[in-house]
């Protein structure tokens, strides 16, 4: 397993800075914004498609540096109901999957989506109840009539051009939140889906990230390292389905924090152990997304606990205490 980071919290950077500060920090890897959220500043890959020169400078940024290129982020919302909208999410994964395949890069993470409720809903429904029972329609048409369709079609292109990982977060507000979401998703439309494993998205849900690990197998193609606190004082008070901004920290029930400031070192100890048990073996990819902290101290700080976590070797063919 390999040190990776999320490059695009280092968006006021060209990539040759970035990929400098990283290898400076010993960091193995990096995961490129292209796209959707985590937007282009490093990495346009409608320009890198259409400049085989341009192409050719961008990849040797990695050969330079010695940072491998894991895998390209462009999380949308690609079945959003407005269809503009749905338009720029989907076109930034087709152009994210043109550019991977000349790159040699395997891997696409990005969200399920959520579309609206109904036909000519403007705005995406997140159904988290099953009543009254109008939610249970909504579900049905989102997956049955919007979800499944889009990924059956997406992911024949994308296998077809040599993504076979499409590793989606598990993120609330999603129709794929959690590992039942997934594998629901997985089964309707193929192996290619798969998770990108955040599990500060879990935790605050309730779900124990190990046992998430261990649900999930080999259905896991990407992990982001990023932590989360669950607030002893708020939480208990006004449970998790927190709607605050997440810069109002003291008054949330949650807030994402840099590794090791939500859990501690035996936590990423036993979720790197059983990530190997699964047969995981690609990165983990830290995402800075901690308002307490600086993107420099946050990340130095999680490069500074994971580094010793990281299982790097070969896993044994032979046990010679044995």
């Amino acid at each position: 397993m390999k040190l990776c980071v999320l490059a695009n919290l280092y968006g006021d950077k060209t990539l040759a800075e970035t990929l400098d500060r990283l290898a400076g920090l010993g960091v193995e890897a990096a995961e490129i914004g292209c796209g959707g959220y985590p937007g282009k500043a490093q990495c346009d890959p409608a320009v890198l498609l259409a400049d085989e020169k341009a192409l050719e400078a961008f990849k040797a940024e990695f050969t330079r540096t010695g940072v491998e290129l894991a895998a390209f982020a462009c999380h949308g919302n690609p079945v959003h109901p407005d269809a503009a909208e749905a338009k720029r999410y989907h076109d930034d994964f087709v152009n994210a999957v043109l550019l991977a395949e000349k790159c040699g890069v395997d891997t696409i993470i990005t969200f399920s989506g959520c579309p609206g409720g109904a036909p000519g809903d403007k705005m995406p429904n997140w159904a988290t109840c099953a009543w009254p029972e109008e939610y249970l329609q909504v579900l049905d048409y989102q997956w049955n009539e919007v979800l499944i369709p889009y990924w059956k079609e997406t992911v024949k292109f994308a296998r077809e051009h040599g993504v076979t990982r499409i590793a989606l977060e598990m993120h609330p507000g999603f129709c794929v939140y959690n590992p039942e979401t997934l594998m629901k998703l997985r089964a309707a439309v193929g192996p290619e889906i798969g998770a990108n494993f955040d599990p500060s998205h879990l935790v605050w849900q309730g779900i124990d990230p190990v046992k998430a690990i261990r649900y999930l197998g080999d259905a896991i193609y990407h992990f982001h390292a990023k932590d989360v606190k669950i607030d002893p004082i708020n939480s208990p008070v006004i449970g998790n389905l927190d709607t605050k901004h997440y810069g109002d920290e003291i008054g949330r029930a949650w807030v994402f924090r840099a590794v090791g400031y939500g859990h501690g070192e035996g936590y990423w100890r036993d979720i790197a152990s059983n990530l190997r048990l699964v047969g995981y073996d690609r990165v983990m990819s830290i995402e800075h997304e901690d308002s307490l902290m600086s993107i420099d101290e946050g990340l130095e700080k999680a490069v500074a606990l994971l580094k010793p976590i990281i299982i790097s070797d070969p896993k044994p063919t032979s046990m010679a205490w044995a």
